[in-house]
C-alpha cells in the first residue's frame, strides 16, 4: 500500500464524485441511525413526548377506548353484540427498546456497506493497475444502491412512525437521491400498511356516532380496502346517506395510538441534532423543532377541516374579494361530521402524483409527448400559484406538500388534499419575503454588485445566518437558490447542485424556524421543475402578487367598490373566460388519443410563445 500510495491519491480523485454524490444520502441515514442511539439514551429516563404535546398516548388511548368498544355500539342493538375491537396500547419502554435496536442494526451496517465498498474499490485497482470504466462503476454502485434501498425500506415498513416522512421526503428528492432509493421508498407517499377494516369502523362510531345512531345511519356505503394509509392516517371512500347529502365522500380516520409514536421519534430527532449541532452540515435542530410543533397539531382534525376552508376561501377570491377559480381542487368538509379523529370530506377522483406517471402510460400518453410537457407545465404553474398567493397574502398555508398529497384528477386538473400541517407567518415575514421576490425579479444581473447586496440584505433580514468564512455574496445565494431555479451560475463562486461541497446550502449556519415549511414548499416546486426539465423562476412567479402585497390591497378595493358596474361587469367576464377555458381543457382530456395530441401540441406551442413574450417583457 507504501509502494502505490501516489496511484491510491489519484484513484482517490477519481472516487470523489461518488462520495460526493452518496453524502447527504449518508448524512441523513446516519441521523436516523443515530436517532436509534438516542432511544437507548432517553427511553428508560424520561418520557418521549415534549412538554408542549396537547394530550399525551396514555391519555388518547383513555379518550378513545374508555371501554371496549364493538362493531356495532349503538343504543338500541338488541341482536346481541358483535366481537370486540381491541385498540392497540401506547409503546411500552420494552417496545421502545426493541424499536432503536432494530432500526440500529439495520441503518448503521447500510452506511458501513457504502465505506467498505469504497475501500474495496480501491485497494483493487491500486494493486491491480486496472481502472474500470464509467459503465462498470455505475454498475456496481446501482447494485450497492439496490441493496442499501431495500434494507431501507423494509426497517422503515416495520417501524413507521415519523420515519415514514423522512421516507417521504427521499421519495419526492429523485434530483437529489439514487433512483434506486426514491423508487424503493415511493410507496411511503401513500402506501403504508393499513389498518383492519373493523378497527377502522369502530374508531368511526366512536367519534361521529349520537345517541341511538347507527353507522348504517350515516353510510349507505363504505369501501373496506382505504384509499390511502399513511403514517398518522388512513382514509376510506364512501357514500353517505340521504340525511347527510347522500354524496361520494373520503373518511379520514385517525390511527389509534399514532401520537405518542410519532412525537417521541421526533423529540429523539430533536435531541440528536441539539447534541450534534456542531458537526451537522445544517441546522436540523431548527427544522426538527418546527416539525414537532407543526406535527403536534396534526392530530387535531376540526383544526385540519378549518384550515381546508380558510386556504379554500383564499384561493377562490381574487386580489378585489370577488370570485375566482382555484388553481387546485380542494375538498370541502362535510358539516356535523367531523371530530378530533375522523374527518369526513369531499371525494377528488384521482391518482397521487407518486403514480400520475404510470397512469398517463395506461392511457397512452408518453413521457415526452405535447400531453406530458403539457402537463407539468400545468402542475408547476397550480402548485406556484396557489403556495404563492397564500404565502405572500395571508402567510397562511399548507405545510406537508409532498407527491402523496397531490393529487391529478381524471379530468386532468391538479388536486390538494391533507390540510393536517399548515403554518402560519407573521405579516413581517410576508412583507419581507415579498420584498425578496421583487429584489430577485427586478435585478440587472445574476452578479451586480448592487442587486447581490440588496438581496443579501434582505436575506439577512428574514433571518438567515450563514458560516463565518461565507463570502459577502453568500446570503444573496442562498435567497437565489431557493427562489429561482433558472439560475445557471450562483454568485460568490457557488454551485446549484444541493450534493455538491460547494452549495450555499453548506454555508447555511441556521434558517429561521418560522420559514422552514416555506422553503419545504420552494424546494418541492424546485425538485418538480428540475425533474420535469422545466426552468422555473418562483420569484418571477411571485413577483405580481408580492408587488400587490406590499402596495397593499385596501386602494384597490376601495377603487374597484366606488366603479361602476362597467368595472364590475369586466371581472365578471374575467372569470367567464377562465371558467371557459378550464372547461375547454378538461373537454380535451376526453378526446380521441390522435386528436387530442395535435391540440396539446398547439396548446404548448402557444404557451411557449406567450413564456417568451412575458420573458421578454420582463426583461
Amino acid at each position: 500500500i507504501v509502494e502505490h500510495h501516489t496511484n491510491i491519491v489519484a484513484i482517490e480523485q477519481t472516487y470523489l464524485h461518488e462520495f460526493t454524490a452518496m453524502k447527504l444520502l449518508l448524512s441523513s441515514t446516519i441521523q436516523l441511525a443515530l436517532a436509534g442511539i438516542a432511544w437507548l439514551d432517553t427511553s428508560c429516563a424520561f418520557a418521549p413526548l415534549p412538554a408542549t404535546t396537547k394530550i399525551n398516548g396514555a391519555q388518547f388511548a383513555a379518550t378513545l377506548a374508555p371501554d371496549p368498544i364493538t362493531e356495532n355500539s349503538s343504543d338500541d342493538n338488541t341482536e346481541g353484540t358483535k366481537p370486540t375491537i381491541e385498540f392497540p396500547p401506547p409503546l411500552t419502554k420494552v417496545q421502545r427498546l426493541e424499536r432503536a435496536a432494530k432500526f440500529w442494526s439495520s441503518a448503521i451496517p447500510i452506511v458501513l456497506s457504502y465505506y467498505s465498498k469504497s475501500a474495496e474499490l480501491l485497494v483493487k485497482e491500486a494493486f491491480t493497475g486496472v481502472e474500470l470504466t464509467e459503465d462498470e462503476e455505475q454498475s456496481i454502485w446501482n447494485e450497492q444502491h439496490s441493496k442499501g434501498a431495500r434494507t431501507l425500506a423494509d426497517t422503515i415498513t416495520s417501524l413507521k412512525g415519523f420515519y415514514v416522512k423522512t421516507a417521504q421526503i427521499i421519495a419526492s428528492r429523485k434530483d437529489l437521491f439514487p433512483e434506486e432509493y426514491t423508487e424503493a421508498l415511493s410507496d411511503f407517499t401513500d402506501n403504508v400498511d393499513p389498518l383492519p377494516v373493523d378497527l377502522i369502523k369502530a374508531v368511526v362510531e366512536k367519534e361521529l356516532l349520537v345517541r341511538g345512531e347507527r353507522f348504517e345511519d350515516i353510510f349507505e356505503t363504505f369501501d373496506e380496502h382505504p384509499l390511502g394509509s399513511a403514517s398518522i392516517a388512513q382514509v376510506h371512500r364512501a357514500v353517505l346517506t340521504e340525511k347527510y347529502g347522500n354524496k361520494e365522500v373520503a373518511v379520514k380516520v385517525q390511527r389509534p395510538s399514532i401520537e405518542s409514536k410519532l412525537m417521541g421519534d421526533i423529540a429523539n430527532l430533536k435531541t440528536l441534532a441539539k447534541t450534534f449541532s456542531e458537526t451537522l452540515p445544517l441546522d436540523y435542530y431548527t427544522v426538527f423543532c418546527e416539525l414537532e410543533k407543526q406535527l403536534a397539531d396534526e392530530f387535531n382534525f376540526v383544526a385540519e377541516a378549518v384550515a381546508m376552508d380558510r386556504i379554500y376561501e383564499t384561493m377562490t377570491k381574487d386580489e378585489n374579494g370577488y370570485p375566482c377559480e382555484s388553481p387546485v381542487v380542494m375538498p370541502r368538509p362535510v358539516p356535523g361530521l367531523v371530530s378530533r379523529r375522523v374527518l369526513v370530506m369531499d371525494y377528488l377522483d384521482g391518482v397521487p402524483l407518486s403514480r400520475a406517471a404510470e397512469e398517463m402510460l395506461k392511457k397512452g400518453i408518453k413521457p415526452d409527448s405535447p400531453e406530458s410537457q403539457l402537463f407539468g407545465r400545468r402542475l408547476l404553474k397550480s402548485l406556484t400559484e396557489v403556495f404563492g398567493r397564500c404565502i405572500l397574502e395571508t402567510g397562511f398555508f399548507h405545510a406537508d406538500p409532498h407527491p402523496g398529497n397531490i393529487f391529478v384528477l381524471e379530468d386532468g386538473r391538479i388536486g390538494l388534499i391533507d390540510f393536517g400541517q399548515v403554518k402560519q407567518i407573521s405579516g413581517r415575514e410576508r412583507e419581507t419575503l415579498s420584498k425578496v421576490m421583487l429584489a430577485l425579479d427586478d435585478r440587472v444581473s445574476d452578479d451586480n454588485p448592487s442587486d447581490l447586496e440588496n438581496i443579501g440584505n434582505l436575506a439577512l433580514e428574514l433571518g438567515v445566518e450563514l458560516a463565518d468564512d461565507a463570502p459577502a455574496e453568500g446570503p444573496a445565494a442562498v435567497a437565489m437558490w431557493l427562489f429561482d431555479g433558472s439560475v445557471e451560475n450562483l454568485p460568490g463562486g457557488y454551485d446549484k447542485g444541493e450534493l455538491s461541497p460547494n452549495s450555499p446550502v453548506k454555508a447555511l449556519k441556521s434558517f429561521p424556524q418560522d420559514l422552514v415549511l416555506v422553503g419545504r414548499s420552494t424546494i418541492l416546486i424546485k425538485g418538480l421543475s428540475s425533474r420535469l426539465g422545466i426552468p422555473w423562476s418562483l420569484s418571477q412567479e411571485w413577483a405580481p402578487v408580492a408587488r400587490r402585497v406590499l402596495e397593499g390591497n385596501t386602494k384597490q378595493t376601495v377603487e374597484a367598490e366606488s366603479k361602476s358596474n362597467k368595472i364590475r361587469m369586466k371581472d365578471v367576464m374575467k372569470l367567464l373566460k377562465t371558467w371557459c377555458r378550464g372547461k375547454a381543457s378538461r373537454a380535451v382530456t376526453k378526446l380521441p388519443s390522435p386528436v387530442r395530441t395535435r391540440v396539446a401540441a398547439i396548446a404548448l406551442k402557444l404557451q411557449k410563445r406567450r413564456e417568451a413574450k412575458e420573458s421578454k417583457r420582463r426583461t
